[in-house]
């Protein structure tokens, strides 16, 4: 048994994969297992993956299912103590898994926050989300419950390659990824941070996250429109868990924020189809015993676009009625 699992899926990502892989086999902590999933590359990324010779290195090669299956798969046969994941533009410091090992198993942790730093075109730069700034210094050093951030939840990364978790922990609460989507973290991320007893933080950079114009969350494009379902499943999970009551302020507009920038943001051939997919969920909500906390909770900005969906017919028709100040 290895004692940390290294999940890396891989989707035509021949230009970094060998850096990503690479970064794992020169750890200082070398007691891993890399799984490598390889999604249904259709690049050069299978040739890539193949020229590594590791006993530690274990290969899934799958038709193409999205990383949400990707990761599931890899962790059916995860046998290490603790579950690390690695996105294949990204690479991590040559300590990662030393010093999260370290953290981790000092505090018992059933997972652990580390900073990543981001890179772009040979510019390193930090920035608060992935630094960590929400929390602050009273929660280093220890371990704490969530119970201890009940106003600043939806103000964390919920990136899942920035921690470290207890496989035994993963395994108790059935975690796993929501298939079939993007921006399948933040739902995973949120059930297992809330399930969570004990949490711990590294205020230090180990992990590079690349940002390029290939990257899943740099280009604003169709992938975009999974914000919906993302949003649902979140829904599902608070309410499923009995969390919705002491976090609805801040979660129904976590759930319309996603959505919004997205409709706002995406190219103007995709704006019908993501409005459609908008007014079908508040549609879902008019009918639904939350429509009148949506109401009631939402501030005056969110509460009109919510409205404006329901109201309009169409994409062109929601413009015209947003463009009118709140009252």
């Amino acid at each position: 048994m290895a004692t940390i699992s290294v999940i890396l899926p891989v989707f035509n990502c021949e230009k970094y994969v060998s850096q990503a892989i690479e970064s794992v086999l020169d750890q200082t902590f070398t007691d891993f297992e890399l799984i490598i999933v390889n999604d249904g590359s259709t690049d050069a990324t299978g040739n890539i993956i193949n020229e590594f010779s590791d006993s530690r290195i274990k290969i899934i090669n799958q038709s193409n299912q999205g990383p949400g299956a990707a990761r599931n798969n890899a962790l059916k046969i995860a046998n290490g103590k603790y579950i690390m994941f690695l996105d294949s533009d990204d690479w991590y410091h040559e300590r990662a898994l030393e010093i999260s090992y370290d953290e981790i198993t000092r505090h018992n942790a059933d997972l652990t926050f580390f900073q990543m730093i981001n890179y772009n075109d040979g510019e390193i730069y930090e920035n608060d989300w992935f630094d960590l700034k929400t929390f602050d210094e009273s929660f280093e050093n220890r371990a704490f419950s969530p119970k201890e951030t009940p106003g600043s939840i939806f103000d964390l990364s919920v990136g899942v390659c920035q921690k470290i978790y207890d496989a035994d922990f993963l395994r108790r609460i059935d975690a796993k990824f929501p298939e079939g989507i993007f921006f399948e973290d933040m739902p995973f991320f949120y059930y297992v941070y809330l399930k969570a007893e004990r949490v711990s933080i590294i205020k230090k950079h180990l992990y590079y996250r690349r940002k390029h114009d290939e990257s899943i969350t740099h280009v604003v494009d169709e992938k975009f429109l999974d914000t919906v379902a993302a949003g649902q499943v979140l829904m599902k999970i608070f309410v499923g868990n009995d969390w919705y009551d002491a976090y609805k302020f801040d979660l129904l507009a976590y759930k319309i924020n996603g959505p919004r920038f997205a409709l706002r943001d995406l190219p103007l051939k995709c704006k019908d189809k993501m409005f459609n997919l908008i007014k079908e969920d508040y549609m879902q909500i008019k009918d639904s015993k939350y429509y009148q906390d949506f109401l009631d909770n939402l501030g005056p900005i969110k509460r009109k676009f919510f409205l404006d969906v329901i109201e309009a017919e169409n994409y062109d028709e929601f413009i015209l009625l947003n463009s009118k100040k709140c009252k």
